[in-house]
């Protein structure tokens, strides 16, 4: 193969596409740069205050950050299975997308019981940097997570259609596992990144 062939699909001897469409992984990347700035202000945070950074992170529930971790891999396995299972014809999708949406519900309402709690414990935004970036960097992570939700309640819709269409469903899952991504490189930089 030639530096200007495309590599071909081997089950079907056609090009292999990229899933989605070229402009949703526009959005995404520009998406994970804006993220990469968020994580950037955290880290420096981290190292302007460590002292405030280490008592602050220690009130939050290392626990319940572990269990949305859960939730969102176990979502997104769902995400690929259904679209994999699209594909070859094998399985429910419905099903598959139907568990995930039900992970990402069990996110929403983990991180309610969280910022309910960090609240009544008299963390609020004006408390300290470390709160103001934690409640930005995990409200702005709960918006996408709403916005993949969408995503997930339209995946399921499309595959009750008799010819669901590939493009769109490869880019839902797409855009879920960026949810996922971002999930899975915020938790341990605001739970579990020691200080100092």
């Amino acid at each position: 193969m030639t530096l200007t062939e495309n590599p071909r699909d081997v089950r079907t001897d056609r090009p292999a596409a990229i899933p989605g469409e070229p402009g949703l992984w526009l959005f995404m990347f520009a998406d994970m740069l804006l993220f990469a700035a968020l994580f950037g202000i955290v880290i420096y945070v981290r190292d302007d205050q460590p002292a405030m950074f280490a008592e602050s992170q220690a009130t939050l529930n290392q626990t319940l950050g572990l269990i949305n971790t859960l939730l969102l891999l176990t979502g997104s396995l769902f995400v690929a299975m259904a679209v994999h299972g699209n594909r070859t014809g094998a399985g429910r999708p419905d099903r598959l997308v139907l568990g995930a949406i039900g992970c990402g519900f069990g996110f929403l309402a983990i991180k309610a019981l969280e910022w309910g709690s960090s609240i009544a414990d008299g963390h609020t935004v004006s408390t300290n940097d470390f709160f103001q970036a934690y409640y930005m960097l995990t409200g702005i992570h709960l918006a996408h997570v709403t916005i993949g939700l969408g995503l997930l309640f339209a995946m399921w819709r499309e595959l009750g259609r008799p010819q669901p269409r590939r493009g769109f469903l490869e880019g839902s899952g797409c855009y879920w596992h960026l949810v996922d991504l971002l999930w899975v490189v915020l938790f341990p930089l605001i739970y579990l990144t020691p200080v100092g």
